[in-house]
């Protein structure tokens, strides 16, 4: 188990939860054009609510029209004070020994890391997300309205990550046989910070179309968003506190770098489907094969760094 710094002082700037409050939650930008740009993401699939993690919402859709089961549309100027409210989930989380203590604490203690080493890696053009959001149930965005069956995501419209986080039992270990461990639930935290670098970085925008299938542009920014995670996963016990204090008291072991990429292959395209629909349909993927998902995770973990992770201008992923 990974164990942090007793002594890091953890940053709750940017983490909230809205319960089950659906319809409230939100980051401080309201939505705009970006919102409106179709970019293809995580779907449900078997009719069961199994999802593909780590998703640029297709309800980028629904920021247009709305789905019509809710009046909850996507956030407006005149509603961020009300997003800027939650619960107290986190309000004891402020060192590391809370990390180590509770599961939400690590949860705070590992978006820092996250946001301490991208701003490393980028420099200047490194802005850290807007907000990691929790709810249950149903969350507005200004991507629009989801619930749970979306899973984990990433709206590039708020600059913003939504996280059920009943969707690691729930879904993904009960319903897609994915592994059970604190350092899955980091791997995907890592992977949705992963497209947010790619949004800063402009590759998000080269996804133009909804094409499918294992070289779709769509699959090659999921791929870049799991190399990514693997590249922070090397380097994430070099991550510091606001004070330079270290955030890790140890490296990741080797035993949850397997779990996140046990993770990964849980929940490629054709895992999926062989698990709700019996067969394989390569030209629907639209986040990569269980192979492709874990090679790029190792890509990012064996070479540490960002660089190794331009899925986009290869000739195959």
């Amino acid at each position: 188990m990974v164990r942090f710094n007793p002594k890091a002082r953890l940053d709750t700037s940017r983490i909230r939860d809205v319960g089950r409050r659906g319809g409230s939650a939100g980051a401080g930008r309201s939505a705009g054009s970006g919102a409106r740009r179709p970019v293809p993401g995580g779907v449900a699939v078997g009719g069961v609510g199994a999802v593909v993690v780590a998703v640029l919402l297709y309800v980028v859709l629904q920021a247009i029209g709305g789905d019509g089961d809710t009046d909850s549309g996507p956030l407006s100027a005149t509603r961020v004070s009300d997003a800027q409210q939650g619960t107290d989930r986190y309000a004891g989380c402020e060192t590391g020994a809370d990390a180590n203590e509770s599961h939400d604490c690590a949860r705070v203690a590992v978006e820092n890391s996250l946001t301490d080493y991208w701003a490393d890696a980028l420099g200047a053009s490194f802005r850290p997300i807007d907000a990691l959001v929790t709810f249950t149930g149903q969350v507005a965005t200004a991507c629009g309205t989801a619930t749970s069956a979306v899973g984990p995501f990433y709206c590039p419209a708020d600059e913003s990550i939504y996280l059920d986080t009943t969707f690691f039992d729930e879904v993904l270990e009960r319903e897609l046989g994915g592994p059970d461990g604190d350092f899955v639930e980091w791997y995907v935290l890592a992977h949705e910070y992963g497209h947010h670098i790619s949004n800063l970085i402009g590759d998000m925008a080269r996804v133009r179309d909804q094409q499918t299938g294992p070289q779709s542009l769509g699959v090659r920014l999921e791929l870049q968003a799991d190399c990514f995670a693997g590249a922070w996963t090397a380097n994430a016990d070099g991550s510091t506190d606001a004070a330079g204090e270290p955030l890790f008291a140890e490296p990741v072991s080797a035993e949850e770098v397997q779990l996140a990429q046990d993770a990964a292959a849980a929940v490629g395209d054709d895992a999926i489907q062989r698990r709700t629909q019996g067969q394989v349909t390569e030209e629907s993927w639209t986040h990569g094969s269980s192979e492709q998902r874990a090679r790029w995770f190792q890509e990012g973990y064996r070479t540490g760094s960002p660089e190794s992770c331009d899925t986009f201008d290869v000739p195959r992923v």
